[in-house]
Parts: structure tokens; sequence; C-alpha cells
């Protein structure tokens, strides 16, 4: 049993890794296109939201500072 070659840790990560990948589903080059303008139109609503609430919060803070 001593005997016996082992792969080593990177070959083995290497294999596994590989045979995964040709399991995954890869998205048709209009999905990726699609999905990437989703994200993109989420992030930018997202930043364009939390401008705002804190702008609002920075004017509700300078109010309650000033009113002192």
């Amino acid at each position: 049993m001593a005997d016996e070659k082992r792969p080593n840790a990177i070959t083995r990560y290497v294999r596994e890794t590989s045979g995964e990948l040709r399991k995954v589903a890869w998205p048709t080059w209009p999905e990726a296109r699609q999905l990437t303008i989703i994200v993109i139109g989420v992030m930018t609503a997202m930043a364009i939201y939390l401008g705002v609430v804190d702008k609002i919060a920075e004017f509700l803070i300078g109010l309650a500072l000033n009113a002192r």
C-alpha cells in the first residue's frame, strides 16, 4: 500500500476543478449581455437610492446640529 502513488494536492485540485467546470451550464452571449445590463441597472438604481438616503440623512443631521 505504501507503494501506491497518490496524486498531490495541486494535481487533484486541478483535475477536480476542471471536472466541475465541465458541469457548469454557461450562459449564451445574449443571456450574458442581458444579465450584465440588469446588473448595471440594479447597481445604478441602488447608487441613486443610497445617494438620496445619504443626502436626506445629511440634511436631518445638519438640522439637528444647528438647532442647538
